[in-house]
C-alpha cells in the first residue's frame, strides 16, 4: 500500500470515528435538551405530550388552589395571551404568588394539555426573565422593567 492510500485510510477513518462520537454525544444529550416557551408559543408549536419543556409567564390572578389530596397545587401560567394550568406536587418557593412577574415550570403537557410541573422557579423581578419570555411580553406591551410604568400601559 502506498503512503497516499495509507493517509487516506487514516483520515477516513478518523473521521467516521469523529463522526460516530458526535453522533452518541446528540444521542446522550437529547433526554437532557429542554426547550423553553411561553404560553402561546406552546399552543402554536403543539408540543406532543410527555415532552420536557420549560414553560414561563406571570402567575394569573386568583388562579392558585390547592387540589384535595392537600399537597398539590394547580395554577395558571400566563403571558397575557394564552394560559396554561400548572400542577405542581410540592413546595412552592417563597418568591411564588398571583401576578408574580417571572414564573418558570419545568415539565410535561399530559394529554389534556394540563401542564405537570417537577420544578417551580420563582423571580423576583424582570431583571431575571428569560430573553423569550421578556421579548413576548414587549411585544405585547406588557413589559414592566420600569416599575414607574404599571403593566398593561
Amino acid at each position: 500500500m502506498k503512503a497516499k492510500t495509507k493517509r487516506l485510510f487514516f483520515v477516513s477513518f478518523g473521521l467516521a470515528l469523529l463522526g460516530g462520537a458526535v453522533a452518541l454525544a446528540l444521542v446522550a444529550l437529547q433526554d437532557t435538551v429542554t426547550f423553553f416557551f411561553t404560553p402561546s408559543q406552546a399552543a402554536e408549536r403543539s408540543i406532543p405530550a410527555g415532552q420536557r419543556v420549560r414553560l414561563g409567564g406571570l402567575v394569573e390572578e386568583k388562579s392558585i388552589r390547592k387540589l384535595a389530596d392537600g399537597v398539590t397545587i394547580e395554577f395558571r401560567v400566563t403571558d397575557r395571551s394564552k394560559a396554561v394550568t400548572v400542577r405542581y406536587k410540592g413546595v412552592l418557593p417563597d418568591l411564588f404568588r398571583e401576578k408574580q412577574g417571572v414564573v418558570v415550570v419545568q415539565g410535561a403537557f399530559q394529554p389534556d394539555r394540563t401542564f405537570v410541573a417537577t420544578t417551580v422557579l420563582a423571580k423576583h423581578d424582570e431583571n431575571y426573565v428569560p430573553k423569550e419570555l421578556a421579548d413576548e411580553l414587549k411585544k405585547q406591551g406588557l413589559w414592566q422593567h420600569d416599575k414607574s410604568k404599571p403593566a398593561g400601559k
